[in-house]
């Protein structure tokens, strides 16, 4: 897979609420950068996502106008936007954001290492 295919893989994994599906594309040491804190390892990106995924059962997550703004052999970086919508006690919500992903080759494969997200400016 290509790193671009990685993103793809990533962004549709992300809404099977199923972490076990991501771990192939993010690496062991990863760092995710989110509005409520830093995690590194899988493990803390897990609990992470999982707290998410328990909050909001039905979130539907995408991304938008991706810009490669670094494409090499080794390492590949992307920046986006992210939309998310769910419900919540019957109520429609939804989000979105800035966000940038950082990939690197390990033995052979493209994984995720770091992941930023943040709310728009406002």
């Amino acid at each position: 897979m290509t790193a671009e295919d990685v993103l793809e893989q990533y962004e549709a994994r992300i809404n099977q609420h199923d972490f076990d599906a991501l771990v192939p594309l993010i690496s062991n040491d990863a760092v995710f950068w989110f509005n409520d804190g830093s995690f590194s390892g899988l493990a803390e990106i897990r609990r992470a996502f999982e707290a998410t995924w328990e909050r909001f059962a039905n979130e539907v997550y995408w991304l938008e106008d991706k810009s490669w703004i670094a494409l090499g052999e080794g390492a590949a970086s992307c920046t986006y936007h992210f939309r998310w919508k769910t419900e919540m006690d019957g109520e429609a919500m939804s989000g979105s954001g800035r966000g940038t992903t950082v990939l690197r080759t390990e033995s052979g494969h493209w994984k995720i290492i770091h992941e930023h997200l943040s709310g728009m400016p406002g």
